[in-house]
């Protein structure tokens, strides 16, 4: 395993961890919850955001503007450089606009196209000069040019964030495993796969040869190919929140590591904002559904955000309408039959969250606080916000992004848990925005919907490689917070979606999720060639017990120990 080197030195430096934490209290608190791990991290918290590429929100850090009024962010002097936008890319870009600045002001955008395909485009082939053509959009919030798929914030809007790398250890080479949208994402969080969809409300077999086809711009299906591989946003078909009227709905095949968690009987748990539903399910007599559960709660969007005066709209929209908390095709654990929760049903206690009831370890986000509450943190949580709090531009924004992301990290730095505990701060796709690296290609496909060098050309697959799981993708911010996490830390390491999959399955001894036996090149998970997440930790020393307490409204450092 990856950590065990570093296991000798937390062994000998596990005496002096504990005189450092509480007197004679052991380095790492031991409850009847406890798992064996291969690290001293014994809670792993997976905060996963949505449609931020890295420049767009640390293209210029550490370096802020601080205009008057907004809060300041000033860099330690030791701050190590990133791979950011610097001479060149500012001011002489390829693309038909330089990469600028956007302010508080300007924290409600459009949303950009994100698309598998048109991803592809925007990269040209590595030239990377084709984002305003291929990606970029216009609308409320948008320049009607075109330009603002060009646009990225600084540490005077996306300032926890900033602070958050100030402190702890960030990765400035980490990408998604794909190119595409929201599921794609999330799917390569779980299961490093996204090839496997097994029925749908559309077909998937039976495709007449020798063709490729697109079903509802959503999956894929190869010729000959007995599943499909999803490339866009199809929803959950076991999920009674779904709109089978909106979208193709699937249901994939294969593992995920919630199976993996659970054959090791490892507690976890997928919360999400507004998965409790605001109508139950009423089932008949046989158990079959009466009638759906509705997931109907809502929030005002953009709380803190004023609105755009770009006089795009007449009259002016309300930006501060209401959006729908729940968001069925950002919770991956549903399109599994193992692991689906189709009626969205609570779990039958608190001391049951992370263990398996009727719930099947999905579950709203309230139980995440009720379980940190109660002392039963699951070993393995997933976190999504609810919509208008998850960062998409459209339905979220960075501040109201950034509220969320304080009350979590807030609340564990107060727990017990904390000197246990991991925070890794992810994104599940790009929205389409610039940034100026591209990633290896190590998932070549060769389809109708592939772009990345010209039509049908996104390298030459393996034979018999999965098609349309071009990657990896653009590159995406990560960020560990953690007492055993770096300081002020820039890791170089190349790493991808699938490296959390990699972490939580080396740390918990899970195995892989194809098993010990690798599947023929090119169907595999990603998660044996994943980039390892270990050069973020410090496991060689006792853990630094320092808390960084902030602002959830500027991101402010209010307390730091």
């Amino acid at each position: 395993m990856i950590f065990r080197s570093s296991l000798r030195h937390w062994a000998l430096a596990s005496a002096g961890a504990a005189a450092l934490l509480s007197g004679a209290a052991p380095a790492v608190a031991l409850d009847a919850d406890d798992f064996a791990t291969e690290t001293p991290i014994k809670h792993l918290v997976v905060i996963f955001q949505e449609n931020i590429t890295f420049d767009h929100y640390f293209g210029t850090y550490p370096n802020a503007a601080n205009p008057p009024g907004e809060p300041r962010f000033t860099a330690r002097d030791d701050t190590p450089a990133v791979n950011g936008l610097s001479g060149g890319l500012l001011t002489d870009n390829p693309n038909l606009f330089n990469p600028f600045r956007l302010d508080r002001s300007q924290a409600f955008t459009c949303d950009m196209d994100h698309g598998y395909t048109d991803e592809q485009k925007s990269v040209d082939g590595g030239l990377l000069d084709r984002f305003v053509q291929a990606v970029g959009r216009t609308g409320l919030g948008c320049n009607p040019n075109g330009s603002t798929v060009m646009g990225y914030y600084d540490g005077n809007t996306v300032t926890a964030l900033w602070n958050y790398a100030q402190h702890f250890a960030m990765n400035d080479n980490s990408f998604g495993s794909n190119f595409g949208p929201s599921t794609v994402g999330a799917l390569n969080l779980i299961a490093g796969q996204t090839h496997g969809i097994v029925q749908a409300t559309v077909p998937v077999n039976g495709v007449p040869t020798p063709t490729t086809v697109s079903i509802s711009g959503t999956t894929f299906v190869a010729a000959g190919d007995p599943q499909g591989t999803i490339i866009g946003d199809p929803q959950p078909l076991l999920d009674d929140c779904s709109s089978p009227k909106s979208r193709a709905q699937v249901r994939m095949a294969g593992p995920n590591v919630g199976d993996l968690l659970n054959a090791k009987h490892v507690t976890w748990g997928w919360f999400q904002g507004g998965f409790a539903p605001t109508v139950p399910a009423s089932l008949n007599p046989d158990g079959t559904t009466k009638t759906p559960a509705v997931c109907g709660a809502s929030h005002a969007g953009h709380p803190g955000v004023p609105n755009p005066t770009d006089g795009q709209t007449s009259p002016p929209t309300d930006i501060h309408g209401p959006v729908t908390d729940y968001v069925p095709h950002h919770s991956p654990f549903q399109y599994y039959q193992t692991t689906a929760n189709p009626h969205h049903l609570p779990p039958s206690s608190v001391a049951m969250i992370g263990k398996t009831d009727q719930a099947n370890h999905q579950y709203d986000l309230s139980a995440f606080f009720a379980a940190l509450r109660s002392g039963h943190l699951p070993a393995v949580s997933y976190l999504k916000a609810a919509a208008f709090q998850d960062g998409h531009p459209g339905n979220s924004d960075p501040l109201s992004e950034q509220t969320f992301l304080v009350d979590v990290t807030n609340a564990l730095q107060h727990s017990p848990e904390w000197r246990e505990t991991a925070v890794i701060i992810s994104y599940d796709d790009s929205d389409g925005w610039y940034d100026h690296v591209t990633g290896p290609i190590l998932s070549p496909s060769a389809t109708s919907v592939d772009a990345l060098a010209g039509p049908g050309n996104c390298g030459t697959p393996k034979p018999g490689a999965f098609a349309a799981r071009c990657g990896y993708g653009p590159r995406l911010p990560l960020l560990v917070v953690s007492p055993w996490a770096k300081a002020n830390f820039i890791d170089h390491t190349t790493t991808d979606q699938s490296s959390i999959l990699r972490f939580v399955e080396d740390n918990w001894e899970l195995g892989f999720i194809d098993g010990p036996t690798a599947p023929p090149p090119g169907q595999a998970s990603f998660d044996r060639i994943a980039g390892a997440l270990n050069n973020m930790f410090d496991f060689d020393n006792p853990p630094a017990m320092r808390a960084l307490i902030l602002d959830p409204t500027t991101g402010a450092v209010l307390d730091r120990d």
